[in-house]
């Protein structure tokens, strides 16, 4: 296995590990419908990316998933910093002491530290999506200019 083989499996796996969180919290109805609604729509995009990735993928599913990943983590902050959930949800605030959890953090004393878990878990999504899309380009930049 090539080194961009390994980093874009390494792209889908925790892209996947996303998607079982919030298909977690749905099943466990840890949140109103309005959210849930908002996570599977969430799991339906990324997901067939994370199953592409793992293929050897291609630009297009890198930048949805560095896209979905970094519009996740701006969400889970303004969340984060207090701002009222969705309209239905059933709550005043949002937590996600039981994600962290299932993502193997550990035990969570406070709802804003597994819900800062899953912004980190979610930065580390772009990241890794945002270093692959650049050497794809840099090895696509090389292999052009090799071609007489």
């Amino acid at each position: 296995m090539t080194a961009l083989q390994l980093h874009s499996r390494t792209v889908s796996a925790v892209t996947t590990a996303s998607c079982v969180v919030h298909v977690w919290l749905v099943a466990g109805n840890h949140h109103g419908p309005w959210l849930n609604v908002m996570m599977l729509a969430m799991v339906a995009v990324c997901l067939p990316c994370a199953v592409h990735l793992w293929g050897g993928g291609g630009e297009s599913a890198l930048r949805q998933v560095m896209g979905c990943a970094l519009a996740m983590t701006a969400l889970h902050a303004v969340l984060l910093l207090g701002a009222p959930a969705l309209p239905g949800s059933g709550a005043l605030g949002h937590s996600h002491g039981g994600a962290a959890a299932a993502t193997g953090a550990g035990s969570f004393g406070s709802d804003a530290e597994g819900l800062l878990a899953v912004v980190v878990l979610e930065i580390t999504t772009a990241f890794l999506a945002a270093t692959l899309l650049a050497r794809l380009r840099s090895v696509a930049r090389t292999a052009a200019v090799a071609v007489p």
